[in-house]
């Protein structure tokens, strides 16, 4: 009851009628003006004062009235924060989730496939062709990730225009698991982040996915996968 009592008063009272002990005024009674010897007496046993002691003087009505003022402010003050979080438009909800592959360019698929294969022991899979985005993939299960061994597949692959560049191979891009993707997509539109298609495609894992350009991630190719 003491902690609701000190909410209501102002600092200074309160460290002249309640001390750290609560059965002894910080202050002797004695020293107190009368209206505050009442006040204490009243407040010791409960919260509020009486209205019988509330409307005993002008010193008291007074006091009475900067207590109705100030319990008054507290619900419209809640009763603001609520209304305008309400009103509050949120931005579309998503979160990143765990790196999904690094894919690597190869200009000879066999080849790399057998390194991974023979040499690291890695457990790799079928070549897979995938048509409609240019290459052919070979999966390297690494057991926390994957890789994904990329190499050019008909005469229009992006990965062609990457190997002519880098004739060795490389890092082409990295993949991240999203848990919406169609809000990440909405949301990175607004924050200006330009993505390379107009909507989302369906990825080698068949799953929607996006990919942003390498120009606002720090030169990093990001593929976004849905999870």
């Amino acid at each position: 009851m003491q902690g609701n009592r000190n909410a209501l008063l102002p600092e200074g009272l309160v460290s002249s009628i309640f001390p750290r002990n609560p059965n002894t005024l910080a202050t002797p009674p004695g020293r107190l003006s009368p209206p505050l010897r009442s006040l204490a007496s009243h407040l010791t046993t409960w919260p509020r004062p009486s209205p019988s002691f509330l409307a005993g003087s002008a010193a008291s009505r007074d006091l009475a009235g900067c207590f109705s003022k100030f319990l008054n402010r507290v619900p419209a003050v809640r009763s603001f924060s609520a209304s305008q979080s309400l009103h509050q438009v949120a931005d579309p909800v998503w979160n990143l989730g765990q790196l999904n592959h690094v894919a690597i360019a190869v200009p000879d698929l066999k080849k790399s496939t057998a390194f991974y294969q023979n040499i690291l022991g890695a457990q790799v899979s079928e070549v897979v062709p995938l048509p409609e985005h240019g290459v052919s993939v070979v999966f390297v299960n690494l057991g926390n990730t994957k890789m994904e061994l990329l190499h050019p597949l008909g005469n229009d692959s992006p990965i062609a225009g990457f190997l002519q560049k880098n004739k060795a191979g490389g890092m082409h891009h990295i993949c991240i698991e999203v848990d919406n993707i169609n809000a990440v997509m909405m949301d990175l539109k607004k924050k200006k982040i330009r993505i390379l298609s107009e909507e989302v495609k369906i990825g080698a894992h068949g799953k929607p996915v996006i990919f942003l350009h390498p120009k606002d991630c720090g030169g990093v190719l990001i593929e976004l996968e849905q999870a």
